[in-house]
This record gives C-alpha cells, sequence and structure tokens, in this order.
C-alpha cells in the first residue's frame, strides 16, 4: 500500500502545476517601479493604455512606456483593490498606485497561457 501511494504522490508530483495570477510578484514590482519585472509577466506582446497613449507593444517596448511613466512618480506605493475569479480563459485585476499626491487606477487583464497567467493588457488613467 505504500507503494502504490509513493507511486501516486510522485507523478502528481511530476505533473506542471498551473501557475496562477503574479499577484504578489505585480505588487512588488509596482511599488519599485519595475517596468522589466512588471512585463515579465505579460504575453510576447501587450496591449498598454498609459493615460489615454494606447498601443500594442512587444515586450522591450513595454517596459519602455512604462518607464516612462514611472520617471518621477518614484517613491509611490501600489495595491491590489480588486482581484477577479480566475477562469479557465483569463482574469481581470485593478489596482491603485498613488505617487506625489496624484492617484492612478491600474488595470490588469491576464489571459491563461497554459503554464500560468499573463499580462495581455495594462490601462492605466488618473484617478
Amino acid at each position: 500500500m505504500n507503494l502504490i501511494y509513493a507511486f501516486i504522490t510522485s507523478i502528481v508530483l511530476l505533473i506542471p502545476q498551473q501557475q496562477g495570477v503574479p499577484y504578489s510578484k505585480l505588487d512588488v514590482a509596482f511599488d519599485q517601479n519595475n517596468a522589466d519585472a512588471i512585463v515579465s509577466c505579460a504575453k510576447d506582446k501587450v496591449l498598454l493604455n498609459v493615460l489615454g497613449k494606447e498601443g500594442a507593444y512587444s515586450k522591450s517596448q513595454a517596459v519602455l512606456v512604462l518607464k516612462d511613466f514611472f520617471n518621477g512618480k518614484s517613491g509611490g506605493s501600489f495595491n491590489f483593490t480588486f482581484k477577479g475569479n480566475e477562469s479557465s480563459t483569463g482574469t481581470f485585476a485593478i489596482g491603485s498606485y498613488v505617487s506625489g499626491g496624484a492617484k492612478y487606477r491600474i488595470t490588469l487583464h491576464f489571459k491563461n497561457a497554459g503554464d500560468g497567467f499573463k499580462i495581455e493588457s495594462i490601462t492605466i488613467e488618473k484617478d
């Protein structure tokens, strides 16, 4: 019986586990104004709408757009205010970023990529 239990346990451990939404990684990345870490959680192409400027960007371009947003906004704080239910197709989350007395609403849409949830779009608007 112990042999069967050990066999089943080892098989379960070998099956790749789907990762959930990387909320904690994104929370830290926004707090640190780390555009590279944010974009590392994104699909190869990501839709960005930053203060009304919208476009589809590669990861390297998205990093530059986010760095431009964070320029002059260091020392800000971020927290998630809403996390949607994860489904087989995706989910979304809303956060608040405050820097220098200005408040921004950040909406993130995630797509289930099979190996975990990846950012499909980011919208940043003044709150």
